[in-house]
This record gives structure tokens, sequence and C-alpha cells, in this order.
């Protein structure tokens, strides 16, 4: 796991060194155990490695084929190298390293950029092809690892993080106000945008192709979610034998690495088993889990500590466990370095992750995590089913878009920004770039089963995006390597062919809960339904306790509502309420002021705003 960094220039010139040197250097703690540089005419690649797979030099990067026609700069993992490297030696292909970098070189050579289907992991990287003058830039299919880049006139940059662009001099800082538009309803951003103005993020599950003749940039989908009804469906254990075949399969093959591996441990569901399956295989793994200090909270968030389920199944699995316990303020001391790690604010609360990965990166340079088991086994139930059933799909469309509008709706968002920034985005209708989304392909769809396949496309798709994109970021800000079991290439093709309903209970016995009840609405329907990711329930029996398997599910969330309240209700007043912030040459101080005065007296839950609000005055002031 690494970063990269490049540039072309269309013009032929030869990009500086010192660029391409300065660009590698600020994200240098993605990978601190060694660097690289590669300049050919027009095109500069550079790496930061972080060494998990054959520690020598041979496998150093950017890495060339034997000719030194391919160059690749490459971050990422894949899990199936061994099988392709085998597959590739009986066509006769010849390797001098035992890394999965090597085996994307030598199956460019047999198949072209093509590779990039047969892998199955995650990645991002960057090949140059001399011999027919092409730059491919590709990503892996769920974005867990990012990719940024900026074309300006002749020069094209791309980096994994965008701070690695700033080095370039092509670019300038400003504000994208779309980005901006799509952030404050969303807590997200569903294109390719980001808030740096001219920054885009190559797309999941694509290809970049720059032809250096013409100077033309396309992008290819190569790959996409499809979440469907099975034609025929099979018995309920027919399924669980398989799910649970590769679900162990899955954490096994994520295991590979010549360095320590260890596991989060949150007291859930999804980490537990992953959990309880490496530590079958590696006595005595390190595990990592963060708890709050509840003594200034209050009503729900009384429960958001879970050290001590963490504590039983750690004694279970007999890992060694490492916690680290949060409490009030410790969110105002790390903004900053926190915002500058994280760069593109996506979705909630994540300071947490900052500080369990800062914990984990003492011990450990690879940690499995149980990201993807909610999106791909209806883990968000009260969700689907508030747009199960509709009249057409523009009918779809209109009520989970109001679900998603995270931070402001529609009524209010005109009213957020100053008259200079609403005035260049107010024709940008956010509900048709949600659409967008959601439409996926043509086909009409109709029964419930359908409407609920589809919001799990839409949430991989946005969602769970937005949470590997800050996970991501806050890993390697302490040169950690994170993986995802569940978003394994054959767990997750086989899980998005399972019937809906051995995900969910009864789809037919709609229970609605209301958008306004006060109280956490995830409590209130699992009281009513215990429903959700009912299969992956079924075979997680086999590893973890009763009460594990068929408990509520807790999200990892600090007690910020009251917090934002009580101990930290200074800091978010200096900071949002001061004239002089940063926020207000983008956002009304009126409105905001309304708003977050709303939270602190009681009458609204805004924390995800709140916390909105100040990530934003902190990414103003680390990068403009």
């Amino acid at each position: 796991m690494c970063g990269i960094a490049g540039i072309v220039n269309f013009t032929g010139k030869g990009p500086e060194g010192a660029v391409i040197q300065r660009m590698t250097d600020a994200i240098a703690h993605r990978g601190p155990d060694g660097e690289g540089h590669f300049i050919d005419g027009p095109v500069a690649l550079g790496h930061r490695r972080l060494a998990i797979i054959d520690l020598s030099e041979a496998a150093a990067q950017p890495m060339k084929n034997d000719d030194g026609s391919v160059v690749i700069s490459y971050n990422g993992e894949t899990y199936n190298f061994k099988e392709l490297r085998k597959e590739l030696e009986k066509k006769g292909r010849r390797f001098r390293s035992n890394s999965d970098t090597e085996v994307i070189i030598r199956g460019y050579e047999e198949w072209g950029i093509e590779v990039v289907e047969k892998l199955n992991g995650i990645f991002a990287f960057a090949l140059w092809d001399n011999k027919r003058r092409t730059l491919f830039l590709c990503r892996d299919r769920y974005g867990v690892k990012p990719l940024y880049y900026h074309k300006s006139g002749n020069t094209l940059i791309f980096a994994s993080e965008v701070k690695g662009l700033l080095e370039h001099p092509s670019l300038k800082v400003k504000v994208d106000n779309s980005a901006l538009l799509e952030y404050f309803t969303f807590q997200n951003i569903f294109t390719d945008r980001t808030l740096f103005d001219g920054v885009k993020l190559l797309p999941a599950g694509h290809i970049a192709t720059i032809e250096m003749k013409s100077g033309e940039m396309t992008l290819r989908q190569y790959w996409d979610y499809d979440f469907r009804e099975p034609s025929e469906a099979r018995d309920m254990r027919e399924y669980e034998e398989e799910l649970d075949r590769l679900f162990s399969q899955a954490v096994k093959r994520q295991l590979m690495s010549d360095v320590p591996v260890g596991a989060y441990l949150s007291g859930g569901m999804d980490s537990g088993s992953i959990t309880a399956v490496a530590a079958g295989e590696i006595p005595h793994l390190a595990s990592f889990t963060g708890g709050f200090d509840l003594s200034s909270a209050s009503g729900i968030e009384l429960g958001f500590d879970e050290r001590k389920r963490a504590e039983a199944l750690s004694y279970r699995f007999k890992t060694e466990l490492y916690e680290v316990v949060m409490k009030a303020g410790d969110m105002e001391r790390v903004m900053g370095e926190l915002t500058w790690h994280l760069e593109d604010l996506r979705v909630g609360q994540s300071y947490p992750n900052y500080y369990v990965s800062r914990l984990a990166s003492k011990f450990v340079k690879v940690v499995l995590a149980g990201t993807g088991g909610d999106e791909l086994f209806a883990g968000y139930p009260w969700r689907y089913y508030h747009t199960a059933e509709n009249q057409h799909f523009d009918d779809y469309v209109e009520k989970y878009y109001r679900y998603w509008q995270r931070l402001v709706p529609n009524r209010t968002i005109s009213k957020l920004f100053t008259d200079n920034v609403w005035g260049s985005v107010k024709d940008l209708q956010t509900i048709n770039i949600f659409r967008e989304v959601a439409s996926h392909d043509t086909e009409d769809i109709s029964t419930p089963e359908e409407y609920i396949n589809r919001s799990l496309y839409f949430e991989a798709k946005t969602f769970m995006h937005g949470l590997l994109l800050v996970e991501d970021k806050l890993s390697m800000a302490h040169g950690l390597e994170l993986r995802v079991p569940f978003l394994d290439n054959d767990l997750m093709d086989f899980a998005m062919k399972l019937p809906i309903r051995t995900k969910l209970r009864d789809i037919d016995k709609i229970v609605k809960v209301d958008e306004n009840s006060p109280g956490p609405k995830k409590k209130l329907y699992f009281e009513k339904t215990n429903d959700g990711k009912i299969i992956l329930r079924n075979i997680l029996k086999k590893y973890l306790p009763e009460e594990y398997v068929s408990g509520v599910k807790q999200g990892f969330s600090a007690p910020d509502a009251s917090w934002f309240r009580g101990d930290s209700i200074d800091y978010v007043k200096e900071l949002l309420y001061s004239k002089d912030a940063r926020i207000y040459d983008y956002l009304r101080h009126d409105t905001v002021t309304d708003l977050v005065g709303e939270h602190l007296s009681g009458k609204q839950n805004r924390r995800l705003l709140i916390w909105s609000l100040i990530s934003f005055e902190w990414w103003l002031k680390k990068f403009t």
C-alpha cells in the first residue's frame, strides 16, 4: 500500500524532477518505507512505498518490465496475485520479484489493460506504455483506493491525495461551488467533483486512457455493482453454506502479508466475525477498539461505548486488545491535522477513526475492517422500506432524495449560501445528480425487491464510497493499510445476487418509522422487527455469541450531540458564531447561527451539520 503521483506534459517537454519530488514528498505519510521516481520524456511517475508484500528492493517502484517499455506506479494489494502469477507462468512469463506489482506488469504484457478486470483487490495505479505512448490510470471496483487528477492546458497531474497535486504550479486552490452545494445537501459528493475547483476523483471501477499523440483523456467503466434478484431462488441452506465458505475465504485471503496484520474490533457483528476468522489463523491477533468517556453524555448516547462488548469478544478469540478512549475535547485537538489528511470532505464524524487508526499503526501495518457488511446485506432496512413501494421510478427518486438530504434540505439550502455562491449554483438541481446515480440502467423496476436492490446499489455507490475514502485517508495518515474483506470480489458477486428475502425479514409488511420521531430510528426499527442482514446473521452464529448476532446495530459514533451542547459548546460558538470565520465567505452567518442554535438549545439534533461546518472552516484554513 503506497502513494502515487504523476505528471503528463502534452507539449512533449519533460516534467521537472523537482516538481514530482515535491508531489511525492507531500504524500510521504502514505509510504514511509521508500520512494522512487521515473521520467521518460513528457511523463513522470512518482511513488512512496509502504512495504507489505516482498519487502526487498526487487519490489521497489516505479517498476519496469524487462525492456523498460512498461512502467507502473501502484498503490494497493492484489489478493489473488499468486493465482494470476501461476497462470502467467504457464503462458511463459518470467518474474524477478515476489510482488503483486510485477504480476500486473506481466498481466498487462499478456492481456493488455484488461488485466485490471482480473484483479481481486484494492488499488489505484498509473501504467505507462512507452511503445504505445499511452498512460493508463486505473481504480479498483469499489473505490477503496483514491486517485485524483487535474488537467490544465497541456498538463495533466494525478496523485493519491489532492495535497500531492497542490505541489504542482498548474493548480491554484479555489472552492468548487457546485461540489459545495452537493456537500451541504448530502454530506457527500456524488459526482467526480471535489471541493477543489478543477480537481476530479477518478470514479471507482474506471480506467482513464491518456493518449500522448492526441492529448485526449477518455474514461471507461470496466465494472459496476449489479444487485438483482436471481431468476430462480435456491434453498436458504444452500445460500448460507456458500456464503459461509466465501466469507471465510475472503478473510483468510486478505491475511496475506509479510508484515504484522491486525483487526478492528468494535464490538459489533461485522468486525467481530472478521476477527473470529482471522484469530483462527493468527495466534494472539492484535485487535483495536475505540471507546468514549460518557460522563457528560445523555439519552441514547449513553450506549455509544462498546468497549465491554469488544473486550468480551477479545477474551473469546484470545486476541491482544488495545483500546483508545476518547472524551469531549479530543475532537477540537485533532481537527486541523485530521482535515489536512482528509482533504476531500465526506460522510460523518470521522475523528474517532483517526484516533483508532493512530493506535493500530503503533502495532501493525495492516488492519482488517468490517466496512461493506451493511451495504451488501441490507443493514439499514429503515432506509429501504421507506421507499420500497412506489407508484413509479420518479416517485422513488423523490422520496429517497428527501431522505438523503442529510444536512440542509432544499427548502433551506438557498438561504444557506451567500448571494455570490448561490447565484453560481442555483440552476444546479441536486435531485438530478441523485437521479443520475440511482437510475443505474434503463430497465423498468416495479416490485419492492427491485426498488430495494436499487437502494443497495445507490448506497454502495455513494454512502459506502464516502466511507471508504474517509477510512483510506485516516489510516494512510499513519502509514496503515486498511483492508475490507466484505468487498472481496467473489463474496461481492455472490451477495449481489442473493434474493432480497434472504436479507430482509418480511418486505410485505413494511414497518414504517416516523423520520421526525425523537430518539434513534435504528433502535425503534429493530425493536419492532429485528430485521436486516438476515442471512449474514444466520451464518455468523457459527462465529459469535447469539447476543452479538441478534443485537441492535450501533455505528461507531461519539456522543457529539451531547458534547456539542455541553463540553464543546464554547468551541462550537467560538468557531461558528464569529463573523470572522472563513466559512462566511461562502455561507450566510444568520442562517448558520440559527441552525446551530436550534441544536444548542435542544430543539433539533444537528450534530452532522455542526461537524460539517467545523470541517469546512478547517478546510478553508488549511487549503486556502
